[in-house]
């Protein structure tokens, strides 16, 4: 079993080499079920549901959100329609959507889970830890792929430790940033601090640089505009042997430094 995940998809770039480089990817791993964090998909704020169907149209089987979950208001008419969006699970149990989805892929349960991490969301969000202790009490899931959708490096390697052996994977998403720290921890989960993101390359995290560069220099209010091409690719490949063990993380990144080489 061969898993996919994608880094935060950001605005019309991301979609864009989404649609180009997916089959390609899918194709070259032989990818079962293919993961995307698309909470950056709708001009870098949000999902709209256009998007959110043409990102499925693209061959992304799962979508998981973060932080901009709501931003797109109108997301509250139709989350609950929807099987294959995953948003926070440490959200208010008011909040609509759902926060662990289990897939059902060629015999095998791939369950997803999207979290938030605390910093800079504490007042917002209960506890991820204590969610996902209840989340895993209750999975009956062979493969469990867990989004973790946070600032901090250190709290998600610590909460990487903390679930390793009782999830697949833990998978940091929201810096846009790829780190270069993929492995196995000690008792089978896969790991890496960042996936990255999937949109401009040339910019401030997605977003045009020269008005994020003015706001950095003089702290006042400026538009952000979503960044033009060319694009980054950033996402891992997860293998999976017969007994539903992670036996392999590989990171992807495509670019113009490496001519889009895969």
């Amino acid at each position: 079993m061969n898993i996919l995940f994608i880094g935060d998809i950001f605005g019309e770039v991301g979609r864009n080499l989404v649609k180009k480089y997916l089959p390609l990817l899918k194709d070259k791993y032989d990818i079962d079920f293919v993961i995307g964090n698309g909470e950056n998909a709708t001009h870098g704020k949000g999902i709209s549901k256009e998007h959110y169907y043409e990102l499925l149209d693209y061959g992304i089987d799962c979508i998981t959100l973060g932080n901009h979950t709501f931003d797109q208001h109108k997301i509250t008419n139709w989350i609950d329609e929807e099987s294959c969006i995953v948003r926070p699970a440490n959200l208010s149990r008011r909040a609509p959507g759902l926060g662990s989805v289990t897939f059902n892929v060629n015999g095998s349960k791939i369950q997803v889970t999207n979290m938030l991490g605390r910093v800079f969301y504490g007042g917002i969000v209960n506890h991820p830890v204590e969610v996902m202790e209840d989340i895993v009490a209750q999975s009956d899931s062979d493969i469990h792929i867990v989004d973790l959708h946070c600032d901090a490096t250190a709290e998600k390697i610590c909460f990487g430790y903390e679930f390793d052996g009782q999830v697949s994977a833990v998978l940091g998403t929201h810096t846009h940033v790829q780190t270069a720290d993929e492995r196995i921890l000690d008792k089978g989960c896969a790991y890496i601090t960042d996936v990255g993101m999937c949109g401009p390359f040339n910019q401030c995290i997605g977003m045009d640089k020269e008005n994020v560069v003015l706001k950095m220099k003089d702290g006042l209010p400026h538009k952000f505009e979503p960044g033009k091409e060319p694009g980054i690719l950033n996402a891992v490949v997860m293998k999976f042997d017969l007994n539903h063990n992670c036996i392999g993380i590989e990171r992807i990144n495509l670019s113009p430094l490496n001519n889009y080489q895969m």
